[in-house]
């Protein structure tokens, strides 16, 4: 399978977990973007569903397919989410966020029973970092933010650079990427992260963090699509 094909396969797997008359959070990003599919598709076929999108573009994919769409505060909990994931490990531990859609992702992960990660093989690490790992901030006190957020990853003991990320195309081009909150990311490429609890205790503590892409106990399960088929850990 191509690594298309794979995303698609471990879509489909995660969309047979939705049944009629849940409450379903809808994640954002390729992998993601199958699962949507697949959800306009049962309710094309009659299915209720009620959703809530992760992002401004998993919205418009929805409204496309006329899935019917909710706001967690007229539907503050929620069945299942599925999500896809940048990087992932043996105890379901997670970076999110290179689709800028963190923050929104882990509210709603956070407001359901249970969150689903649905991955092609090249997703899993031995240990987080690999991917750099996105961080969500405010536009105001960049400078300051940066300081802080450097010396809690060496307190945890994550090394590298902090970049702030820019866009590579469209209008914004050459402007630093700003989230649907309104904010920018700054990217940490510290390759690996040996401790990753201790790291998001941290970054938690600062102020111009509105939040950050390790996704901690926020895993039931991850649906994972190798060249060899379909495999799952945790409960899926």
């Amino acid at each position: 399978m191509t690594p298309d094909e794979m995303k698609k396969a471990a879509a489909l797997r995660a969309a047979a977990l939705v049944q009629d008359g849940m409450r379903l959070g809808l994640g954002t990003g390729s992998t993601a973007k199958h699962f949507v599919d697949a959800v306009g598709e049962k309710v094309k076929a009659g299915m209720h569903l009620l959703c809530v999108p992760t992002s401004e573009a998993t919205r418009a994919q929805a409204l496309s397919l006329g899935i019917p769409l909710t706001t967690l505060d007229e539907t503050p909990a929620l069945d299942l989410t599925v999500d896809g994931a940048d990087e992932f490990d043996a105890r379901m531990r997670l970076i999110k966020g290179g689709g800028a859609a963190l923050l929104r992702e882990k509210i709603v992960a956070a407001a359901s029973a249970r969150m689903i990660v649905i991955a092609d093989e090249s997703k899993r690490v031995a240990t987080l970092g690999r991917f750099p790992l996105p961080i969500e901030v405010t536009q105001f006190g960049l400078g300051a933010t940066l300081i802080a957020i450097g010396k809690a990853a060496t307190g945890a003991g994550a090394t590298g650079e902090l970049r702030l990320r820019i866009a590579g195309n469209g209008v914004a081009k050459g402007e630093p990427v700003v989230t649907d909150g309104g904010h920018w990311i700054v990217d940490g490429h510290f390759g690996t992260i040996p401790d990753p609890e201790a790291l998001a205790d941290e970054l938690a503590r600062i102020p111009g963090v509105m939040e950050h892409g390790l996704f901690i106990g926020l895993a039931s399960g991850v649906v994972i699509a190798g060249a060899s088929g379909l495999a799952t850990i945790g409960q899926v």
